[in-house]
């Protein structure tokens, strides 16, 4: 399914407004809350006219005349017109925040499950700190040029028109000397707008890198300590934050230049207007009165006039800001969940003449004409040198990368067939870098399985000897904090290989999850795990003797490709390079894979 921004328009708008345009989707909902805002602003500009025009019957007619009798009713017609401005001001203030929260609150929910949707390879590739600067700061400039810089910019135009209009029919003279202003200023700002735009985006995607440093910074934090590189880092984020700020203040000084032109153009038109009305009023051109009244409108155009280099620094901004949203919104998942469904799964898992490249490198292919067969309840081993493509492997079973040849199927089920929700709950994975949630240890137990009862959870942790998990300060209450730094290595890892085994998959891919434990807790690990693999069919990734005894069966995989499979004693008596691997003298890898 499309997001809500839809597909580009047949007819496309001028490039400056494109991706503004792009969005329109996410305004169709709100078309109500945006009319009746549009009406309690229109309803206010009239009123605004109204009250002057009032003020000039007051002074041409009581004041002149010295009629006090009719002074009552003009008065209390001009307070009227005052409170009812003031109630649709106040209309349209409600009316538009809510609508505006409620359209920001949509994005950031659409971009969080467009980005749930998107594959690995997207990941890979952009930075944390860049996809949450989209997700932050530019969802909030949207925000506020919807709820503000766009209103203002239809009202303000629509003002100005209709009081310049208001004023050459009330004494052409002076009325042209305001429509005179418009061209200098529509000069300067189609001057303005095109450099704005360039120093905007420059401005947002520093932030974006700045965000990326200080994520990496907080993550990183125990490598850093004990590098003794903090000063090092610091640096870094200094330099970025410096070139921010060259870059911020040269989009200050540009603003500022442009909106003091805009302060000067009317306070010069307004000395215009007052010199030129009292040479009108001593002549019997123009009444005192009328005089009142225009000035009062010439300086109701203040605002709007100058108001205009912050509404087109707001719609800049988020112009920008849509383009950067919109080039996560256009990249296509590439990875299309299926819609069948296996009713009684048994776990045969079949790798069929399986090819696989990342989509940045589609000429080098990582895996080629990989074969495996794993009956259901069998556990396979996969061993390697470094690099050699297990982890790929095993993650092309769940579908984080689809395969760029071949098939894998379970129980005869391609798994690009099968609807992705199910295939995920079929397949769970605890990989060797485990990735705990800043959450309760209960929540990210549970994060694959949320009925757990109580007891499937005591069984979890046992079998991963994570039963430290219950002498946290609140046992499984307890805030385990962001990426589970308060706990070791090993508790990271065995609370990982609870919450997989918690899921009671189908098929369990241990992608050496045993790696960071001492000898006596690995021992204990794997003989509780043996019983768990005796009920579900597994794929292990192993390096070690230990962890490879865990397997009815083992693969050698050397170069992206298996050569060898059989019992573990079979190959070790037999494969030479099975021999090194387990002895610790490993065959060099052709290439890294990420």
């Amino acid at each position: 399914m499309r997001h809500p921004l839809g597909p580009a328009p047949a007819q496309e708008p001028p490039a400056g407004v494109h991706s503004l345009w792009r969005l329109r989707g996410y305004l169709r909902p709100h078309a109500t809350a945006l009319v009746v805002m549009m009406v309690a602003a229109l309803g206010g500009v009239a009123l605004s006219i109204g009250i002057p025009l009032v003020t000039k019957a007051i002074i041409d007619g009581p004041i002149t005349d010295h009629d006090l009798g009719a002074l009552l009713p003009l008065g209390l017609l001009a307070l009227g017109l005052g409170v009812v401005e003031a109630f649709l001001i106040w209309v349209r203030r409600w009316v538009q925040s809510n609508a505006v929260l409620g359209l920001e609150t949509e994005m950031r929910r659409d971009l969080y499950d467009h980005l749930q949707q998107l594959p690995m390879s997207f990941h890979s590739r952009w930075e944390s700190g860049q996809l949450l600067s989209r997700a932050t700061t530019d969802l909030s400039a949207l925000r506020r040029f919807a709820g503000f810089g766009l209103l203002f910019l239809v009202i303000n135009i629509l003002q100005v028109t209709i009081v310049t209009i208001v004023l050459l029919h009330m004494y052409w003279p002076l009325g042209l000397v305001v429509a005179a202003t418009a061209a200098p200023i529509v000069w300067l700002s189609m001057r303005f707008e095109k450099k704005y735009v360039l120093v905007s985006r420059r401005v947002q995607d520093e932030q974006g890198d700045l965000a990326t440093l200080a994520e990496e910074g907080a993550v990183g934090i125990r490598v850093i300590k004990s590098f003794g590189r903090s000063e090092h880092v610091s640096k870094r984020y200094e330099a970025a934050a410096r070139r921010l700020h060259d870059t911020s203040m040269d989009k200050v000084r540009l603003s500022a230049r442009f909106w003091t032109f805009l302060e000067v153009i009317p306070n010069l038109a307004v000395a215009v207007v007052l010199l030129l009305g009292a040479i009108g009023v001593g002549k019997g051109y123009l009444s005192p009165g009328e005089l009142v009244a225009f000035l009062t409108l010439m300086l109701s155009l203040v605002w709007p006039v100058a108001s205009l280099g912050v509404i087109l620094a707001m719609a800049q901004e988020a112009m920008t800001s849509s383009a950067r949203i919109l080039e996560i919104f256009d990249t296509e998942p590439a990875i299309v969940t299926g819609t069948r469904e296996i009713r009684e799964p048994r776990g045969h898992v079949r790798f069929e003449h399986v090819d696989f490249a990342f989509p940045d490198a589609p000429d080098e292919l990582v895996l080629r004409d990989v074969n495996l067969d794993i009956a259901p309840g069998e556990t396979v081993a996969l061993v390697g040198a470094t690099g050699s493509g297990k982890s790929i492997l095993t993650a092309l079973v769940p579908r984080l990368y689809d395969v760029t040849g071949g098939r894998i199927t379970i129980d005869g089920v391609d798994v690009r067939e099968l609807r992705l929700g199910h295939l995920r709950q079929l397949v769970a994975t605890a990989f060797e870098e485990p990735t705990l949630f800043s959450m309760s240890a209960r929540e990210n137990l549970t994060l694959g399985r949320a009925d757990a009862t109580e007891e499937e959870i005591e069984s979890a942790l046992a079998v991963s000897q994570a039963g430290f998990a219950q002498d946290l300060p609140w046992a499984l209450e307890t805030r385990i904090g962001e990426q589970g730094m308060a706990l070791s290595g090993g508790q990271r890892q065995r609370l990982a290989l609870a919450r997989a085994v918690l899921a009671k998959p189908t098929v369990l891919i241990l992608d050496d999850t045993l790696s960071a434990l001492d000898v006596h807790t690995e021992k204990l690990v794997e003989e509780a795990l043996r019983r768990v693999l005796a009920d579900t069919t597994g794929l292990v990734v192993a390096h070690r003797a230990s962890t490879v005894l865990l397997a009815d069966r083992v693969a050698l995989i050397e170069r992206g490709t298996i050569t060898h499979v059989g019992d573990h004693r079979d190959l070790l008596a037999t494969v030479p390079a099975y021999q090194r691997l387990l002895s610790g003298d490993a065959l060099e890898s052709t290439g890294e894979v990420r």
